[in-house]
């Protein structure tokens, strides 16, 4: 029998109508544009399945525009969030597409830069206003955003592993979960742990040398 949390029964605190197609939505945005945590001028949604059936009729176009204005579900603001980023000059766009083997709820965001390369992140809204980030950039991923969360790129050499585990003890920080993937020489490691990552053991992770890209998400309001 399938447990149930809360979460499944009463729902997040949102602004309508839909918690897979709104909250859901509005926060995989608000998750992705943590992950970028840089200045972008455009962003570009690719509409999977179902989101790209009704997003306009259940509001997912707005919501997906407030997460990555940084709002969360609850945002009274998100109905106002066409005219908030064209207010920021912040050009965005919706298409229809197939990504593929994906939750019907699926979207592919890429955030555009003036001075850098495009990054985009796919993930889907699975119920109830729950997400699964499952790609960053092509490195395949897996975290909910419901804790806090290191993302972790480096060279994949011994002993990396054992120090990244060393500073999180050293600070009193317990990890709920440790995953890694690898390419070559390249791993890329997602930890999510009971306690929010400050920006001090980030800073203290990343005079590690084979750190190539280190960021700490901590988890958005429910």
């Amino acid at each position: 029998m399938k447990d149930y949390g809360v979460f499944d029964v009463l729902g997040p605190v949102m602004i309508g109508p839909s918690s897979s197609h709104t909250a859901g939505a509005a926060r995989l945005a608000k998750v992705a544009k943590d992950v970028v945590d840089a200045e972008f001028h455009k962003v570009t949604f690719y509409l999977h399945g179902s989101f790209g059936k009704t997003f306009e009729g259940h509001g997912t176009d707005k919501a997906l525009v407030a997460g990555i204005l940084g709002m969360e579900p609850s945002d009274e603001d998100l109905r106002n969030s066409f005219e908030i980023a064209k207010s920021k000059n912040i050009d965005f766009e919706f298409i229809e597409a197939d990504l593929g083997y994906q939750h019907p709820n699926t979207v592919k965001i890429v955030f555009e830069f003036e001075d850098k390369e495009n990054i985009y992140i796919i993930g889907s809204s699975i119920g109830g206003g729950n997400i699964l980030i499952t790609d960053i950039n092509g490195n395949k991923v897996e975290f909910s955003g419901d804790y806090p969360t290191m993302l972790i790129k480096y060279i994949d050499q011994k002993g990396v592993i054992s120090r990244i585990s060393s500073i999180l003890s050293t600070n009193g920080i317990n990890i709920a979960t440790m995953k890694v993937t690898r390419e070559s020489d390249i791993a890329t490691m997602v930890v999510e742990t009971d306690s929010e990552i400050n920006k001090d053991i980030v800073n203290e992770m990343d005079t590690l040398d084979e750190i190539i890209y280190i960021k700490g998400i901590n988890p958005i309001k429910r």
